[in-house]
């Protein structure tokens, strides 16, 4: 695998790197549909994996998020870097999970997640406790590490910087289930590269620790179904094979949830497939 240093990318590289080809569209016509309005009432189950205001009726970033939760990434990213500030969540999230799930071009999902890492990290320094700023940087710090392999992350020093963002995510939002759902892998992952002892020794992680944050993540948002498939990865990379009925199970029931926006249609088919292998 090709050496990669983490270096400061500018945004404006960053976007020459994302902007050589449209970004791919959603490969389903099933995904649930919505618009600025009818995107309002679905909001507390829509955001169940994370707090997150309700936007105004009518308002541009109402318009974003239902185009996000309608698998228009695209068109949803530009909308809310446009609001500035108040935007950059949706920004990053359209960003972060376009480039995990869909982005063919591995040079250019790497692109995008140092682009969200470069946004998100700079408004998490001007607002230190803004939770929305921290878990997407620790989203795309994640996703880059098992990029670039996590075992030369972890040497860069990325892995610290993301268990620091998402524990200062749960110390200031308890109930935010992502935060705890992404904790968890990052216990599960570290072990599985480094080993238990070195694990613990070295980055604080613990088996028993992962399986309660996945516990509880699962607790507060019972129909994610991308919590699901990553409690079912940790299970075989900190118990072994003797897991897989209860890895398995955990697939045939994220297969069987109804999507309730693309995003989630991309986690069922993600199941789906994980079955048929």
């Amino acid at each position: 695998m090709p050496h990669h240093d983490f270096k400061p990318l500018s945004l404006m590289s960053a976007s020459a790197a994302t902007d050589t080809a449209p970004w791919a569209p959603l490969p389903w016509a099933d995904a649930p549909r919505y618009d600025a309005r009818s995107v309002l009432p679905h909001w507390p189950r829509l955001h169940a994996g994370h707090e997150l205001p309700l936007p105004a009726e009518g308002s541009p970033l109402a318009e974003g998020w239902a185009l996000y939760h309608s698998g228009e990434f695209e068109r949803a990213a530009a909308i809310g870097l446009q609001q500035g500030a108040e935007g950059m969540a949706l920004a990053n999230q359209a960003t972060a999970i376009y480039a995990n799930y869909l982005e063919p071009r591995e040079s250019v999902r790497l692109a995008m997640f140092r682009q969200v890492i470069e946004r998100a990290g700079a408004q998490a320094a001007a607002e230190p406790e803004n939770c929305q700023a921290l878990y997407w940087q620790s989203y795309a710090l994640g996703r880059y590490s098992q990029g670039i392999s996590v075992a030369r992350a972890l040497a860069q020093g990325l892995g610290s910087k993301l268990k620091g963002a998402l524990e200062r995510v749960i110390e200031l939002q308890p109930r935010h289930a992502d935060a705890h759902l992404a904790l968890a892998s990052f216990h599960a992952e570290v072990i599985d590269k480094v080993g238990a002892l070195v694990g613990r020794m070295t980055y604080g992680v613990r088996s028993e620790t992962s399986v309660e944050l996945f516990e509880r993540g699962l607790e507060l948002h019972p129909h994610s179904a991308a919590g699901m498939m990553e409690y079912a990865r940790a299970q075989l990379m900190l118990h072994g094979e003797s897991r897989m009925g209860e890895a398995t199970r955990l697939y045939e029931k994220a297969a069987e949830l109804k999507p309730a926006d693309a995003r989630e249609r991309l986690d069922v088919e993600l199941a789906r497939a994980g079955l048929r292998d």
